[in-house]
């Protein structure tokens, strides 16, 4: 079983502090890699919805379109037989 020490020295002390340092660089450059991941999939979800927002619009003129060339064509037959 490993005991533990009561005092350390300087150099040990600063052994732990260049240890703890290395391991919160390698935390950080991490979390950036994460973040520029999920910036780029965040970008391609963006473009998606842009894709599907543009293809909902144009269905929309389309149907309103349609509409409108069924009705004023059956609103002009019922006016005649008036």
């Amino acid at each position: 079983m490993h005991v533990m020490r009561e005092s350390w020295t300087d150099e040990r002390l600063d052994d732990l502090n260049n240890r703890v340092d290395r391991g919160f660089d390698r935390v950080d450059a991490d979390i950036r890699t994460l973040r520029s991941e999920m910036k780029a999939g965040f970008e391609r979800v963006d473009e998606r919805f842009e894709s599907l927002h543009r293809l909902l619009l144009q269905f929309c003129w389309l149907m309103i379109a349609t509409l409108l060339g069924l009705v004023v064509p059956l609103a002009g037959l019922v006016a005649t037989k008036l």
